[in-house]
């Protein structure tokens, strides 16, 4: 497909994604011959992503806070003005895991519910009794993806929290004296950053699992 037809069809997906039309949606992705559990598949692939990138960014952000050590008041400014950047960086990248587990999240639902009201149409009782087993197991493998992703989810906002306090005092103080304090507050970040990334590369496994058993 030419990158402009590309552009075309992202665009009518877009707008009736935006426009809330999830039968239209869906329905034009059929056409393209993808139904919810492949678009299901792409969003835990692509949540995967997410969160690997948000976690690879916090990761960076508190390598640069820790250079606070081995700060000798030099140019405080430019130190305030990078970590500002890589702030807002990690927010960015917070909400892109928060909007991707908001998708999941909706196309799953409507994957079970769409699952479960077709099983009722199977009239051959072994196959019908086949499909409510692998219904309820992937509902299961589901519930434990969504509980790590959503956990991690959490664990990032503490420490946006702390980044924000860390900057925004940071630029109330741009002083050699506001020093100290910046330094006693990076044990806490650094302990709330480990514990977000702990969270992370457990989603990031679980989705790994639910992929390659889905």
């Amino acid at each position: 497909m030419k990158l402009g037809i590309k552009l075309i069809v992202c665009a009518i997906f877009v707008t009736l994604a935006l426009g809330g039309c999830q039968k239209a949606y869906y329905a034009a992705w059929e056409k393209m011959g993808k139904e919810k559990r492949h678009l299901l598949k792409e969003e835990v692939e692509d949540a995967r992503t997410d969160q690997k990138e948000a976690s690879e960014q916090f990761q960076s952000t508190l390598d640069k806070i820790k250079q606070i050590y081995g700060f000798d008041g030099g140019k405080l400014e430019e130190f305030y003005k990078n970590l500002s950047s890589d702030y807002e960086e990690c927010e960015e990248r917070a909400d892109d895991v928060s909007d991707r587990i908001e998708k999941v999240e909706s196309i799953a639902s409507d994957l079970f519910q769409e699952w479960d009201k077709e099983i009722g149409m199977i009239t051959n009782s072994q196959m019908r009794t086949q499909s409510k087993t692998a219904l309820r197991d992937t509902r299961k493998r589901y519930n434990r993806l969504h509980q790590s992703m959503t956990k991690a989810e959490d664990s990032m906002k503490p420490v946006l929290k702390n980044l924000n306090n860390y900057v925004l005092y940071m630029k109330h103080n741009l002083n050699a004296r506001a020093i100290g304090a910046l330094k006693r507050e990076v044990g806490s970040i650094e302990t709330e950053v480990e514990s977000l990334i702990t969270d992370m590369n457990r989603s990031i496994k679980e989705a790994e699992r639910f992929l390659k058993e889905f």
